[in-house]
This record gives C-alpha cells, sequence and structure tokens, in this order.
C-alpha cells in the first residue's frame, strides 16, 4: 500500500461511497486501496513541507521549540505544510513569519528529504533574516533563539529530517 497504515484510515471510497480494500493492481507497485463496487483506487499523495534555516546578523542559526505533538518541546528550524497552490518559497517565507516572526530572503536550496513510511516531503531553504522580530510567534512554538553554529541543541532536535538539514547547511553555507 502507498503509506504504512491506509487501510486504518481510509475505509469508503470518495466515487460511490463504497468498501475500499487492498489489491495489487501491478506487482512492481505493491497494494493500492481499491473500490469494491466501482474500482476507483484511492492513491494516497504525500504532503510537502517546507522549512527555513534562518541566518541572523550576528551569524546565528535560528531554531524554534515546538508547542506541539510530534516532537512538543524539541528544536526545529521553522517550517510547515504546503498550502495547495502556494509555491515552495512564498510557504517558506510565510513560514519563518509565523513561526518566528522574522520576514527573510531566502538564499538556496539546503536540499529536500523524504523517508520511508513517512508522510512529509520537507523541502528546506537557507535563508538570512532581513526584518521582524525574533519571538515565538504563534502557538506552533514555545521560544525562538538564534544559536551559534558550535551550539546548537544537537541532543533535542526534533526530527531527523531537521538534523540532516542543519549538517547539510552547515557544510554549504
Amino acid at each position: 500500500m502507498s503509506g504504512a497504515n491506509d487501510g486504518d484510515f481510509f475505509r469508503f471510497c470518495v466515487s460511490c461511497g463504497g468498501a475500499l480494500a487492498p489489491r495489487v493492481l501491478k506487482a512492481a507497485d505493491g497494494e493500492r486501496l481499491v473500490c469494491q463496487r466501482c474500482s476507483y483506487v484511492h492513491y494516497v499523495d504525500p504532503k510537502v513541507a517546507v522549512g527555513t534555516i534562518i541566518r541572523t546578523s550576528d551569524h546565528g542559526i535560528v531554531l524554534v521549540r515546538r508547542a506541539i505533538e510530534p516532537g512538543y518541546g524539541r528544536w526545529v528550524f521553522p517550517g510547515g505544510y504546503i498550502d495547495r497552490g502556494e509555491k515552495l518559497e512564498d510557504g517558506a517565507i510565510r513560514e519563518a513569519r509565523e513561526e518566528c516572526g522574522l520576514d527573510v530572503e531566502l538564499e538556496g536550496l539546503v536540499n529536500v528529504y523524504s523517508y520511508r513510511g513517512k508522510t512529509p516531503i520537507v523541502v528546506v531553504y537557507a535563508a538570512r533574516a532581513v526584518g521582524g522580530t525574533l519571538h515565538a510567534a504563534d502557538e506552533e512554538s514555545l521560544e525562538a533563539r538564534a544559536f551559534a553554529r558550535t551550539a546548537l541543541p544537537w541532543d533535542a532536535l526534533a526530527f531527523e529530517s531537521t538534523g540532516q538539514a542543519l549538517n547539510d547547511y552547515l557544510a554549504k553555507y
């Protein structure tokens, strides 16, 4: 199936309301959820998230401490899901402003991260702060702080992608 537990979440066809059941359509693709009544194939697409590793004027790296699960109380760079029809770059700039109060200018792509069995594809940009005031700007953040490169909280990062992207950023910038 396209995700580890799709059958746990999707039970009925969006086309006719019939029951969905796993079925192999092509051996190379594995199981897909297929309507037993109308044969509609339900594809579960990944979600796209963006993150922004922000450099401050004194070369600090901005991280926010999460106020929500998963990863409550742990550190991440500002980021979140892209809205349908939104450009990735616009979403990265929006998420930075929403989560840490900073206006940013994107400097380049750090990398793209995806993981077997996980829903999001995470697109991470490097950016520099060009305005605003650093603070926990929404209900998703407990705290926002700029860390020196040598003082990043490696043992308190929220996600695998956070650590990988920070390492890639530090190697490139």
